[in-house]
């Protein structure tokens, strides 16, 4: 990496077997990452999915800390996480963004962190756009004594279709930057992206922002991962991507006119995003009029729609010209999606 490698916190999602976790850290100190990680405990979504291997996978992390000299990091969202991972010599615990966002889970963590000034804890956003929830969470780990802590920006949760598998909403871990100036911040790009391909690009980005480290996922068999295979790469991609990145000189971009760029990023995601579940949408309207034999183009319904669209633009500020043009163009996409399904039949 040009201009020197940041912190990398990288290893697998999860600590599956002890040899996909020996085999991964080994590959990762030959690379110079100092510090491992691997979920122990899992929070999944559904029930039945897979969630970790639990108290068994710890000893495999201290063989990897054994072993390689590493830092080793794993997740808790109980007490009962805690005492087991204090009790094991895990270096750094973190809290996931469904516990940050439980304030009295956090204040049972924190409690349970009573002198323990020893152990660094990283808390990741809460899975809500909420900067008070996340900046609640820190000030609580805080409170307990805690003084090595920094904060892991992962992206937020959102409905729909998107480019991104989290919302990044750079504008909240800027503002964060902005209240506690000398808080560690670090960019976990696999999370956010949700896929390979993403990695490399938002890793950049969070890097000239500013940001002081990275937190990514790296599995020796990613196809293999028993969970987020996507967004985990291997050894060798990140070494390459970790090749590729480049730290700059000079000020991060996080200033005024920076936020306000990044402002207009978060927007244009959303906008694509409400586009492409609004044509969504209009294929299921094709449907529905190719089962009944109706015709594609609505008259009627189409001047009523641009009629209600007009009258809620000039309330919001924008002209008509400009809400004329960029609702003919969605009705004609719109239209052009419908007769596709019609003629493809």
């Amino acid at each position: 990496m040009e201009g020197g490698l940041p912190l990398v916190i990288a290893g697998p999602c999860s600590a599956e077997t002890q040899s996909q976790t020996r085999e991964t850290a080994l590959a990762l100190r030959d690379m110079g990452v100092k510090v491992f990680r691997a979920g122990v405990w899992k929070p999944r979504t559904m029930p039945g999915g897979f969630e970790g291997m639990g108290d068994a996978a710890l000893p495999w992390l201290q063989a990897v800390k054994r072993d390689t000299g590493m830092l080793v990091a794993t997740e808790v969202a109980t007490v009962e996480h805690v005492h087991a991972a204090l009790e094991a010599g895990i270096d750094i615990l973190w809290i996931g963004a469904r516990t940050t966002a439980n304030p009295f889970a956090v204040q049972d963590i924190a409690d349970a962190l009573q002198g323990h000034e020893e152990v660094t804890v990283l808390v990741k956003n809460p899975v809500n756009p909420d900067l008070e929830l996340w900046v609640g969470a820190i000030q609580r780990i805080l409170g307990a004594g805690v003084t090595r802590l920094a904060a892991v920006h992962r992206g937020f949760s959102s409905a729909g279709a998107h480019i991104y598998r989290n919302d990044p909403q750079w504008h909240i871990p800027f503002e964060l930057r902005r209240r506690a100036p000398a808080m560690t911040i670090l960019c976990d790009p696999s999370h956010i992206g949700g896929k390979q391909e993403f990695i490399e690009p938002l890793s950049q980005l969070a890097l000239d922002a500013g940001f002081d480290g990275l937190m990514i996922e790296c599995h020796c068999n990613p196809s293999q991962a028993l969970s987020d295979s996507a967004q985990q790469v291997t050894p060798q991609a990140l070494k390459s991507i970790l090749d590729r990145l480049v730290v700059r000189s000079g000020a991060p971009i996080n200033d005024e006119l920076g936020l306000l760029r990044q402002q207009i990023d978060d927007c244009d995601h959303e906008l694509l995003a409400v586009l492409a579940r609004r044509m969504s949408v209009s294929r299921e309207i094709g449907l529905f009029k190719k089962a009944h034999n109706l015709r594609v183009v609505q008259p009627a319904r189409y001047q009523e729609v641009m009629r209600a669209r007009m009258a809620e633009a000039a309330q919001l500020g924008l002209t008509e010209d400009f809400t004329q043009l960029i609702m003919q163009a969605i009705h004609e996409e719109s239209v052009r999606q419908q007769l596709d399904l019609l003629n493809n039949s």
